[in-house]
């Protein structure tokens, strides 16, 4: 009996630890209209105390497949900030290296200069969508359908000192709704057959 009851600790204490490894997606990211990008925050909660400047921002890892183009887009309308800090409505997207950078910033969010994120306490709030060209948004539709969070990092080489948050999730992409819908078409001529 005693045996069983360490093995059930085991199974408890790693099981515990794989929950804690677990990161809250805390971003959406929308491609589906063309042309178009709107980040949206979720009801996740931060991984970590976090504290840094917003502009510097927070980092979408790996969100690009390959290198392309540098981001000229034009803000549409957003009130995206992290929950702890006032909204500015001036949130801001950046890709660094002239389009090399593998990753996407979004900075500039928040009145305060310094923002901060709790462990366990909702991340962020609101929303934020910008147009894009068409080269930029073939870069992004390019890219990787889910990543780390990382902050405060604007490009790749601030990981090493910055914080792990959370992850982003970007959902279904327009060749991906097409495709659904073209599935979807083919099952009802088939079934009227």
């Amino acid at each position: 009996m005693n045996i069983s009851w360490k093995g059930c600790c085991v199974v408890g204490s790693i099981a515990a630890l794989t929950g804690a490894a677990q990161a809250d997606d805390l971003l959406l990211i929308d491609l589906t209209v063309p042309n178009q990008i709107t980040i949206t925050a979720t009801d996740g909660a931060s991984a970590v105390n976090a504290s840094g400047s917003d502009t510097t921002g927070v980092y979408f890892e790996n969100f690009y497949g390959g290198a392309g183009n540098a981001l000229t887009n034009s803000l549409v309308s957003g009130d995206i900030t992290n929950a702890e800090n006032p909204a500015d409505n001036t949130p801001s997207i950046f890709r660094g290296g002239g389009g090399t950078d593998p990753g996407l910033n979004m900075w500039s969010w928040s009145s305060d200069l310094t923002v901060s994120f709790s462990a366990g306490a909702l991340a962020f709030v609101g929303s934020g969508t910008w147009s894009l060209d068409a080269d930029e948004y073939a870069d992004m539709l390019a890219g990787n359908t889910s990543g780390n969070l990382y902050f405060p990092a604007d490009t790749a080489d601030d990981i090493a000192n910055a914080h792990l948050i959370g992850t982003y999730r970007v959902i279904p992409t327009p060749a991906a709704a097409t495709l659904f819908g073209a599935g979807l078409g083919f099952g009802v001529l088939r079934r009227r057959r």
